[in-house]
């Protein structure tokens, strides 16, 4: 399942004007990001094909829609996760001011992946760790650090403008913050 733009909107509340009017840089720098992380985990999907959570243990997942997709493709490691990793590492560069915010965002996109019955803890902490080294090598490409550099000018240019989120970030944050009994 493509992870969609509304996905990288959730990441933190003070990061919820990101758009591509607002922030063509980020906007692109991010998408672009969808492609390295996400696509990094298919030579290990395909190699070990691995079943994902809901075709063995045949409990409801979350999105039943997706299910013949999601039979299509291994479990590990998570692609969702590897994106969703990325994406907290680079805006925590971006906006360190909130890291530790959008880091534990980060954290709760790829087990929302365990939640929903369609990836096994080891394939989110797999996850991350493609994430990590996604980012780690796109530090060496100078078009990257270029859009990095404009990235964090656009954020600081948008809290400026003290712009209103375009969702509601707090009844999100509000629900993220609920811990599971």
């Amino acid at each position: 399942m493509p992870v969609t733009w509304s996905d990288m909107k959730k990441i933190d509340k003070d990061l919820c004007s990101i758009t591509e009017a607002e922030t063509p840089y980020l906007y692109q720098l991010l998408r672009r990001t969808i492609v390295d992380a996400g696509l990094s985990t298919y030579m290990a999907k395909n190699e070990y094909e691995r079943p994902r959570p809901f075709m063995q243990n045949n409990e409801a997942l979350c999105t039943p829609e997706e299910e013949s997709k999601l039979r299509e493709n291994g479990s590990y490691p998570s692609g969702h996760t590897s994106i969703g990793w990325a994406w907290a590492m680079i805006l925590s560069e971006i906006a360190p001011d909130r890291g530790d915010k959008i880091m534990a965002r980060g954290r709760a996109f790829g087990e929302s992946r365990m939640v929903c019955n369609v990836h096994w803890n080891s394939d989110v902490s797999e996850g991350r760790t493609v994430a990590a080294a996604v980012v780690a090598k796109l530090h060496s490409d100078p078009g990257f650090l270029y859009d990095l550099a404009v990235a964090k000018e656009e954020i600081t240019a948008v809290r400026a403008k003290k712009l209103p989120p375009t969702r509601n970030c707090q009844a999100e944050t509000a629900v993220l913050a609920i811990q599971p009994e």
